[in-house]
């Protein structure tokens, strides 16, 4: 069994988690995770990311307003999250970001407005970002040059070229089940070509199983797949491959 998996991106806060939220997380430790953090959506999962941290000792917590979110959040958002931000084992704020994929999202001044003041709300605690980017990629780099956040790009789905500018501006790359999917070129490649120093492992769950369990519910064990194609990629071990995660998350994320 694979050992020191930092999953550094999960919900389990989701509604998929709600038949047996407990039993699992209790399972997770015994089972080779060492440390999880939750990224809040909106208010509500950054209150529940919160909770969580307090029940599970190797659970932290990210607060923040996803982008799909952004148009159903009140005007004192910021405040809000502001007093979440402050609160013991919260260590980045985050998923937030950018995504034009849907038309019902806000307009994308709202969402570049949301994902700045986030950005400053951050920089005044302290604290690295979870950057969501979805068909976003030019104006999501356009704030990250101008702000150079401390902070990693979640499930990456830019080009080699973009992974290596956001590594060049100090930030972490966060990698997923989409490496084991059938025809994952892009993500293959930059699985290979970014410094290992630079990688994160994160599952998204419930959301982006990897093969062969694609299509199903994730959770944090499965990055063990996650991390074998990766090590088939770099041609180096699994366990080496979780083992710098691991210290990386801890880095970025100032986990003793």
């Amino acid at each position: 069994m694979l050992k020191n998996i930092f999953d550094s991106h999960a919900h389990y806060d989701d509604s998929a988690f709600d038949g047996d939220r407990d039993t699992l997380l209790a399972e997770l430790p015994e089972r080779g995770i060492y440390s999880v953090i939750n990224c809040g959506a909106d208010l509500d999962s950054s209150r529940a990311s919160v909770r969580l941290t307090a029940d599970y000792p190797y659970f932290y917590a990210a607060v923040g307003v996803h982008p799909e979110c952004v148009k159903d959040t009140p005007e004192n958002f910021l405040e809000q999250l502001e007093e979440l931000a402050g609160q013991n084992k919260v260590v980045a704020v985050g998923e937030i970001g950018l995504d034009y994929h849907f038309e019902e999202n806000a307009p994308k001044d709202v969402q570049r407005a949301a994902f700045e003041n986030q950005i400053l709300l951050a920089e005044k605690h302290h604290l690295p970002i979870i950057v969501h980017d979805r068909d976003a990629h030019g104006d999501t780099m356009e704030i990250l040059r101008r702000h150079k956040p401390s902070g990693v790009v979640h499930c990456f789905s830019g080009s080699v070229e973009m992974a290596m500018e956001c590594v060049r501006l100090g930030m972490y790359i966060g990698l997923g089940g989409a490496v084991t999917f059938k025809n994952a070129r892009v993500p293959v490649e930059v699985a290979a070509a970014i410094p290992l120093e630079r990688m994160l492992m994160e599952t998204d769950c419930p959301y982006m199983a990897p093969v062969p369990y694609r299509g199903k519910r994730n959770d944090s064990t499965l990055i063990a797949y996650t991390a074998a194609r990766i090590a088939e990629i770099r041609g180096i071990t699994a366990e080496e491959i979780l083992k710098v995660t691991r210290k990386n998350a801890e880095t970025l994320f100032h986990i003793a």
